[in-house]
């Protein structure tokens, strides 16, 4: 099924932790709440979960150059891309056409992942960007 790609990301001891999720939705209007499932095997994980705010960018339509380097090892996962510092130290990526602020509401155990969900603090959007999206694997353009 084609879906959308988020990276969540925050600042841990002045380092980006952050990983790639394609299971991301939102869940509520009033609270606003968001949900995003991750790998219980992650790496990224532990660290991630420590952080008192998080960044959730929708990788936008150009972004596709970026998945290799967001999928890398997590030690060089952020070298060669650009974020911007929000407040609680929450990561976000320049140009995305969604940005969110986010901060742990309720973590529920799923199979082999965590589903989280997150209480919306903040949010930027740009409707001249187009989404990236994922299906069979494939990055791809929405067309008109």
């Amino acid at each position: 099924m084609p879906t959308g790609v988020v990276l969540v990301a925050a600042e841990r001891a002045d380092q980006p932790v952050g990983l790639l999720a394609s299971s991301f939705s939102s869940v509520s209007l009033e609270p606003p709440l968001v949900q995003v499932s991750i790998m219980r095997s992650s790496s990224t994980w532990p660290l991630l979960r420590t952080a008192p705010r998080w960044g959730i960018s929708l990788l936008g339509a150009d972004d596709g150059g970026q998945l290799s380097a967001l999928s890398a090892p997590a030690a060089q996962r952020f070298d060669a891309i650009e974020t911007h510092r929000a407040e609680g130290g929450a990561l976000l990526l320049p140009g995305s056409p969604l940005r969110l602020i986010v901060e742990p509401h309720t973590e529920v155990e799923a199979g082999d992942h965590v589903l989280l969900l997150l209480s919306v603090l903040g949010i930027e959007h740009d409707s001249s960007i187009h989404p990236l999206v994922l299906h069979d694997r494939t990055a791809r353009r929405l067309a008109a």
